[in-house]
């Protein structure tokens, strides 16, 4: 299918369905989203739209990842989804239809498309953050399989999730002696206990893991190969969620148009209007890379870099401009502005943080040396 059509297909779809894609305001807790976001995922799987750009072998209707892309811009840039809880299948199924067992990917993933299960990543610790190779959560080996011991932080949505894709180490010290695992979150030993964050919600939790006995096949990959696994996810990170999120970013800016009344503040919103569309002309070049099956290595740093900036660009316009909203009223639009502003300021820090991503660009691609 050309994108083209499927771009067209998705709107006249959306434009058909109408009002029941429209998540409530008043509601605003995680719970909310993600049942909305059930509802949405079903819909468009039992259309067909969820299922293109994903391969036949898996459940899906084939095509370019550029359609996935697509899709979640559509969505996106009218607010029926939330960029945060829409992201977690395309972060972390392409990994899982890379590495898990044929057998068992065939079994899951139309459950995950259709918004039947729900997946969580299960990578930094309260000692491991951007520094993976550091982690301290092992896997021993028993005649049926393994034993994951350790606790992850920040685990978005674990409270919610039926699985997680954990890393565990197996073998030496540093990024070689890590595995990746699929963990069922109901297996006894599992205990996702949430975090409040400023923004007012419990998307994080602390993720215990005592005892926690996991199946052989439920290896990802190769033993003592998570470092692999992990890159890989990073890398579906930098795609069709950056792309995804900036078209969200674009709807929120484009709600500020009317509030800029003098020179200063339509200059604020040219500011935020020039980094992200900055971004966008970047991402557009990764997911034509991506669709190609040329997955993005250090380059996908920009990217990270010129997203945070953008996102936290264009909620810093919106606090200035809406006149104390943010800070100070309690309906529910201001609840909803006042949660994008405080979820942005983490922009910089989720994911990797900008200071490593620079770090990473100056040495690797500009072939800085480490030290001044």
């Amino acid at each position: 299918v050309e994108v083209r059509d499927f771009r067209a297909g998705v709107r006249g779809w959306i434009h058909q369905v109408g009002e029941s894609l429209v998540p409530g305001v008043e509601d605003q807790s995680v719970e909310a989203q993600l049942n909305h976001q059930r509802r949405v995922q079903r819909l468009l799987f039992d259309a067909g739209w969820m299922r293109w750009g994903w391969p036949t072998r898996i459940g899906g209707l084939g095509g370019s990842p550029i359609l996935r892309a697509v899709l979640g811009e559509e969505l996106t840039s009218r607010a029926l989804v939330h960029t945060t809880s829409w992201s977690m299948h395309e972060v972390l199924g392409p990994a899982v239809a890379e590495f898990g067992r044929p057998e068992l990917v065939e079994e899951i993933f139309p459950l995950l498309l259709r918004g039947e299960e729900f997946w969580c990543q299960g990578f930094s610790e309260p000692e491991a953050g951007s520094d993976l190779g550091s982690m301290r959560t092992t896997a021993r080996p028993r005649s049926d399989g393994w034993v994951i011991n350790g606790e992850k932080l920040w685990t978005s949505w674990a409270h919610h999730a039926t699985r997680s894709i954990v890393l565990a180490r197996t073998g030496d010290a540093g990024s070689r002696g890590i595995s990746a695992f699929l963990v069922d979150m109901d297996t006894p030993g599992v205990t996702a206990s949430p975090l409040e964050t400023m923004a007012g919600v419990d998307e994080f939790c602390s993720t215990s893991f005592i005892g926690v006995e996991v199946p052989a096949e439920r290896l990802l990959g190769e033993l003592d190969a998570g470092w692999r696994v992990a890159q890989f996810i990073l890398s579906c990170e930098r795609g069709p969620i950056f792309w995804q999120r900036g078209a969200w970013l674009a709807y929120h800016l484009g709600l500020l148009l009317d509030t800029a009344h003098d020179g200063a503040s339509a200059s604020a919103l040219g500011e935020a209007y020039q980094l992200l569309w900055a971004f966008r002309a970047t991402s557009k070049s990764t997911q034509d890379r991506i669709a190609a099956g040329d997955l993005p290595g250090a380059e996908a740093s920009v990217d990270k870099i010129m997203i945070a900036a953008a996102d936290q660009a264009v909620f810093d316009v919106a606090r200035d401009l809406l006149g104390g909203e943010i800070e100070t009223s309690d309906t529910a639009r201001s609840r909803a502005w006042r949660r994008e502003w405080a979820y942005s300021r983490a922009a910089t820090i989720y994911g990797g943080t900008s200071e490593i991503q620079k770090d990473i660009v100056a040495s690797r691609l500009l072939g800085l040396p480490r030290s001044a």
